[in-house]
Formats: structure tokens, C-alpha cells, sequence
């Protein structure tokens, strides 16, 4: 990691869903916390908890130096949506096969 940057992922217990307008596209209650150093808390989802069958992959890719290359998945009205790292790096291994939402509603759920 460059000097002063800082990415420490830990394994979430709290409910967490994704809506964005009126679906549902992700609910999981095994959630990855990723905090990296100038950047909001990232939930990373298990892929599995995941509605890939709504999602279309994108040709956009971008990269991290410290996390690699990015994959991206979009809705018809939210292009790149969705993005998650296929091949992280070593220091980030845990994301591989977890995605995040980027301007979907992230947030934990009530617990009754």
C-alpha cells in the first residue's frame, strides 16, 4: 500500500439490501466492510446474494492500485451500477466473487 493508505476489510453481520427504484437487487447477511483510506464504507455482497439475472455485464473496466481491475454490471437506466474485482489483489483477495453497488440504496435493514 502506498504510504498513509490504508484498505482493512472485515466480515459484516448486519442485514444488508440493495434496492434501486422499486427491485430489489441484492439482500445478504454476510456483507464484507471495506473501508479504504478517503472513500466511504463499501459493502461488498457475495455474488450469490446477488440478482445477476437483472444485471448486464458492461464494457467498462477500470483500475485500482491497490484493489486491480475492475468489472462492471449495469440496468437498463443505471449504466455501471454495479462493479467487482475478479481478480483482486493478494492484499484484498477476500472481495474476489463479492460485488458492490455504487448508487443503489445500501443500507442495513431494521433488525425486528
Amino acid at each position: 500500500m502506498a504510504e498513509g493508505h490504508t484498505i482493512t476489510i472485515e466480515q459484516g453481520g448486519q442485514h444488508v439490501r440493495v434496492v434501486h427504484g422499486d427491485q430489489v437487487l441484492a439482500e445478504t447477511d454476510r456483507p464484507l466492510l471495506l473501508r479504504e483510506t478517503g472513500c466511504p464504507v463499501r459493502y461488498y455482497i457475495p455474488a450469490e446474494d446477488v440478482r445477476l439475472d437483472l444485471l448486464t455485464p458492461s464494457e467498462t473496466h477500470t483500475y485500482c492500485p491497490f484493489k486491480g481491475t475492475a468489472s462492471y454490471w449495469s440496468l437498463p437506466d443505471a449504466p455501471d451500477l454495479v462493479w467487482g474485482y475478479p481478480e483482486p489483489k493478494d492484499d484484498v483477495a477476500r472481495i474476489k466473487d463479492h460485488l458492490c453497488f455504487f448508487e443503489a440504496e445500501v443500507s442495513p435493514a431494521e433488525v425486528a
